[in-house]
């Protein structure tokens, strides 16, 4: 056995590296399950509109250039699908990668197989790994768990989404799965057609499914064979019992079920095999778990065959499956009974350390059966009716209640952990405690030698030579024992209990009790030379609770409750937690043998679980804490009178308030207990993670905390315009209005269609998004313009104020510093959205003809100033031809820009306003800091620091300056911008084309839109024109200013202003606009008197301002 396992041994490695490696995949498929983006199951209307037409099944496969050419021929479509590779290409990947694992799984194991019967390991063979006992082992198990992952992976991961996973990452990833076994993966992984919601069986599942890449037929019957004769795992000797055969093989029996699978004519005809199945392996059982916790009704699951449903049907009978459940019912209530009187006997006694044993094996075996026979499969093929009936019966039958199982699961658990403790201990003290026993012995021997001798006189005892003579012999033979002489002890306690008889030594009261006690010393030397590491793998076996893994969801309620009635309970969970704990050996064992690389990720992922599972329990604590606290709050605030400072005595009684004290008094106690009681558990190892009790407590109340937090700014930030009540009765009186009759269900429909418009905003996932969004909503351009004097925004239409600079100051007193500093930074992540859909649009409109043409037209014009001066007329014109085609969404992505940068520009402000107030040396000391850090970095010899220190100080120090207002967020730089050449005109002639809708105001100052129907917010369009110059280069923006200033000046000429009053009016506007500019951009004034002689400049100004 250890001779196939050994390092030395390429065939048995091979093989132990194959099990171990099918263990890690099915962990990371378990791990995979949870991270399927929402996406790619379609489940709505609104994603199938959106993606339909990007994540496709394998009906891509039949027709790729269609659905490829349908993409490339919809810009929407060509942005979601770049959207979707930027967003999943990763998991896409991981994805494929398990998937493509089960696929090399198979192959090698099949590789394998015929390597062994091509001769390539000398003197083994297929034949000779079956009769070597750890060699049929992993063989079994290599088979057994390519059909586990086959089901888990149907299971989890549903056969259309399946398909749409490997279709999209063959999308994504074209280079990569060129040199991949992509098609391979394709084939044995396409939809089975099994939904696990609908609860219906395909034809022949999974028979066939477990054909698309089969197993050698030798190698299955061969596996059949020995899992039908053999006890390959030998577990018989951790239960004894024949009553508890079917535990003691019930992982063979699992086995056995998915590899038969693999052979389904067994399952069909062969009616005399299946029922030496049946009679061997499921005489009183039909519910079995195949991996970790994964559980299937064997009534369903063989109902398609008929000689395995017929020899199942002997175990299904009413009268056997009533018999079996009321027998174990009344086991129940029994070892209910006896484990709680062993735990309330306080100590264990080493000597009952057998009885102990045999109670924990009664309660597992108990546990085992009505745990599986009870809970509701995990993989169900089919809605049996007669399944549920079974349930129903056992459930009534054996008067199963979930209360009481969790009492024997908590008991029993318990004591597992009290009897293997105390193995521990005695194992490691054995030893030392023989040792001590012996020399005990020995020295009451002699001592009884010494009596007869005569050296130690006794009264009533006669010297006696012989006796003398024979005590001191029996002291040799005893100080000569070693631990493995077992039968010399028991040769020894006979001769001392006839010795007693034959010598009437039994008359004398303390010879006798001489005699007694070191009878007694040398059976505990027995029992202590007994105990072995067999004991502790035997407990391990019989404590095993892997198939309960998933079943113990099941129990989070009554867990609860239970904390809930009585907090110190949780004790006892910390016993449940390390009996579940114990189920990690399963899946880790040939992990670990193999000493492969992935037992940390394999450890993690299961050892997190099962962290996870406690939390969830535990996390009723914090929960009922906060009720509590709920409760002490109101009294404190409601109940209690406030005392007066003098309080005149025949009020006191008034005062006293004592039965509301005595509530206060009974709530702050249950606080104490409840996190006295998860306080209890100290320190708990679950698997390879340790969790300690005091950040348990934390962790859950930071979550409970969290929890209360945002459900109350949830309930706060709630900007629906008109409740519902109210939107019926002005839809009714609209109606009537109208002189329409009113029909409630004509209005039901309408309100019906419309309430998602005028109730909270179902794109926002959280209540900072429904904040920020209605901020937003309310200083949108479209319809309120700035006027920067009064700090205030104005309703275009009735010029009535909306909002002003104050609502930063209530933002800020209401959600705090943290509130208007992430309002700050959601704001800044809508800000980078709207540039790369604009810079995108650019990059893909440029190679546009129109573009193309007008960009050349454009340049010619620009190219000298005289040039520019005399063809102002045709550069409007060549502005304006395609204005309203191209630069109509590029408007709207710049004021969105600009609206934002704003926004974000008055939340600075107040922070930092509120910093100067509240942390004046700090906001100091980061100026200071960032001006000493400006100017080291414009320093060229400043090479200490690595680049990652460098980008990490600057991090942290930008993230502190947002959070004190101290950056200038329009200069900000939000993306990294591919090159586009003429980026600088582009903006230039999308500036030209919207100052046209502008017009100089002289009672606000200011620029305002001519028409509120296209209604354009100067200020708001400069700052975001210029927040696009600085994503780029400076010397864009250089380029920019010159064009402008050009334009610009071509309308202070003498020609110009001879023109007329339209086009002074249109050089008073955009001279404003300059101005405008010039102060958001904060570029120097240097560079436009660079283009725009000062005394023009100052004379423009002048003759503008009467």
């Amino acid at each position: 056995m250890s001779d196939f396992l050994a390092a030395n041994n390429v065939c048995g490695q091979n093989l132990l590296r194959l099990v171990s490696r099918g263990n890690a995949i099915i962990a990371e498929l378990m791990r995979l399950k949870d991270y399927v983006p929402p996406v790619f199951s379609l489940d709505s209307k609104q994603s199938v509109q959106k993606y339909g037409s990007i994540i496709i099944d394998f009906a891509y496969f039949k027709a790729a250039s269609v659905y490829e050419q349908k993409i490339e021929d919809d810009s929407v479509l060509q942005e979601t699908d770049e959207e979707l590779r930027n967003n999943f290409s990763d998991i896409l990947t991981r994805f494929y990668l398990a998937f493509e694992s089960i696929h090399k799984y198979v192959t090698d194991l099949n590789f394998y197989i015929d390597e062994l019967g091509d001769g390539v390991y000398i003197h083994q063979s297929l034949d000779s790994i079956m009769f070597n006992e750890e060699g049929k082992q992993l063989m079994c198990e290599a088979v057994y768990l390519y059909g586990v992952m086959l089901l888990l992976v149907d299971y989890h991961f549903e056969g259309r989404i399946r398909e749409r996973l490997l279709v999209s990452y063959y999308r994504y990833n074209a280079q990569r799965s060129s040199s991949t076994r992509v098609d391979d993966v394709c084939m044995l992984l396409r939809s089975t057609g099994y939904v696990r919601t609908l609860s219906k069986r395909p034809t022949n599942y999974p028979e066939e499914y477990f054909k698309r890449v089969p197993l050698r037929d030798f190698l299955i019957d061969l596996v059949i064979g020995r899992l039908r004769s053999d006890e390959i795992y030998n577990q018989t000797l951790a239960f004894p019992h024949p009553e508890h055969r079917s535990t003691a093989v019930a992982t063979q029996a699992s086995m056995l079920v998915i590899i038969l699978s693999f052979k389904p004519t067994v399952l069909h005809t062969q009616t005399a095999i299946m029922r030496e199945i049946v009679d061997r392996f499921f005489p009183d059982n039909w519910v079995i778990s195949i991996y970790m916790g994964t559980v299937i009704n064997l009534c369903d699951w063989w109902s398609p065959y008929k000689a395995a449903r017929t020899a199942l049907n002997n175990t299904l009978e009413n009268s056997n499956v009533k018999g079996i459940a009321q027998k174990y019912g009344v086991k129940m209530d029994k070892l209910i009974q006896e484990t709680d009187e062993v735990q309330k006997a306080g100590t264990l006694d080493e000597n009952a350390t057998g009885s102990l044993v045999k109670l924990m094996r009664e309660s597992n075996v108990t546990l085992h059966w009505i745990l599986l026979h009870t809970t509701i499969p995990t993989i169900t093929l089919e809605d049996s009716k007669r399944s549920r009936i079974l349930r129903q019966s056992v459930i009534s039958e054996s008067k199963y209640t979930t209360a009481n199982c969790l009492r024997l699961l908590l008991s029993t658990a318990q004591i597992e952990q009290d009897v293997k403790q105390m193995y521990k201990d005695l194992l490691l003290g054995k030893e030392a405690k023989w040792l001590r026993d012996k020399g005990t012995c020995v020295e009451r021997i002699t001592d009884l030698a010494q009596i007869f001798g005569g050296t130690k006189p006794l009264d009533g005892i006669d010297k006696n030579q012989n006796l003398y003579s024979w005590f001191m012999e029996i002291s040799k033979h005893i100080d000569s024992l070693k631990q493995e002489d077992g039968r010399k002890i028991v040769q020894l306690l006979q001769a001392l209990e006839q010795v007693q008889e034959f010598h009437q030594l039994e008359n004398n009261l303390h010879i006798s009790q001489y005699l007694a006690d070191t009878r007694e010393t040398l059976h505990n030397m027995l029992r202590t030379g007994s105990i072995s590491e067999d004991v502790m793998i035997s407990l391990n076996i019989v404590t095993d609770c892997c198939y309960a893994w998933n079943i113990m969801e099941s129990f989070i309620d009554v867990m609860q409750e239970s904390i809930k009635e009585n907090p110190p309970m949780v004790i006892k969970l910390k016993a449940l937690f390390l009996k579940m704990a114990s189920a990690l050996e399963t899946p880790l064992l040939r992990v670990n043998q193999a000493r492969s690389a992935d037992l940390s990720s394999v450890s993690q992922y299961y050892s997190r679980e099962l962290e996870g599972y406690a939390r969830r329990v535990l996390q009723i604590i914090p929960e009922t804490v906060f009720g509590l606290l709920a409760q002490i709050v109101h009294l404190e605030t409601h109940a209690f009178k406030e005392i007066p400072t003098k309080l005149p005595k025949d009020k006191l009684k008034d005062y006293a308030q004592l039965n509301e004290r005595l509530q206060m008094a009974k709530l702050t106690y249950a606080v104490s207990v409840f996190t006295k009681g998860v306080l209890s558990l100290r320190s708990v190892s679950l698997g390879v993670l340790r969790v300690d009790s005091h950040r348990l407590l934390e962790d859950g109340i930071r979550q409970e905390l969290v929890k209360k937090v945002s459900l109350a700014l949830c309930n706060g930030l709630n900007f629906d315009q008109k409740s519902k009540i109210t939107y019926i009765i002005n839809n009714a009186v609209e109606e009537e209005r109208r002189g329409s009759s009113w029909v409630p269900g004509k209005s039901w429909r309408q309100f019906q269609e419309d309430k998602h418009a005028s109730s909270t905003d179902n794109t926002s996932l959280t209540f900072m998004g429904r904040l920020a969004r209605e901020l937003i909503r309310i200083t949108d351009p479209k319809t309120t313009v700035y006027i920067d004097h009064s700090l205030a925004w104005y309703d275009i239409r009735t010029q009535n104020e909306v909002l002003n600079y104050k609502i930063f100051s209530v933002i800020l007193e209401t959600i705090g510093t943290p509130g208007l500093s992430g309002l700050d930074k959601l704001i800044s992540f809508y800000i980078v959205m709207e540039l790369e859909a604009l810079v995108h649009y650019v990059e893909k409109n440029i190679r546009n003809k129109t573009w193309t043409s007008m960009l050349e037209d454009c340049e010619a014009t620009l190219s000298t100033l005289d040039s520019a001066k005399s063809n102002i007329t045709k550069l409007h014109n060549s502005v304006s031809a395609s204005s309203s085609k191209l630069w109509s969404p590029a408007l709207e992505w710049t004021l969105k820009v600009g609206h934002y940068q704003l926004l974000r520009k008055k939340i600075a402000y107040e922070l930092n306003t509120a910093c100067k107030f509240e942390a004046k040396h700090m906001e100091a000391a980061l100026r200071t800091l960032n001006t000493a850090i400006l100017c080291e970095i414009t320093k060229k010899d400043n090479n200490n620091e690595s680049e990652s220190e460098k980008s990490e100080l600057l991090h942290e120090l930008s993230v502190r300056l947002d959070w004190a207002g101290i950056s200038d967020p329009h200069n900000k730089v939000y993306i990294k911008p591919p090159k586009i050449d003429n980026i600088a005109l582009i903006v230039f002639l999308f500036t030209v084309s919207q100052l046209n809708k502008l017009m100089y105001c002289k009672n606000t100052a200011s620029l305002l839109s001519k028409r509120y129907q296209d209604p354009v917010d100067a200020v708001v369009f400069a700052i975001g024109i210029q927040t696009i110059l600085r994503q780029f280069h400076v010397s864009v923006m250089n380029r920019y200013v010159k064009y402008l200033c050009m334009y610009i000046l071509s309308f202070l000429t003498m020609e110009s202003m001879k023109a007329g009053n339209d086009t002074e009016t249109e050089g008073a506007t955009n001279l404003h606009f300059l101005e405008l500019f010039v102060k958001y951009s904060g570029i120097p004034r240097s560079l436009i008197l660079k283009e725009i002689p000062v005394v023009v400049l100052d004379h423009s100004l002048v003759k503008m301002a009467k």
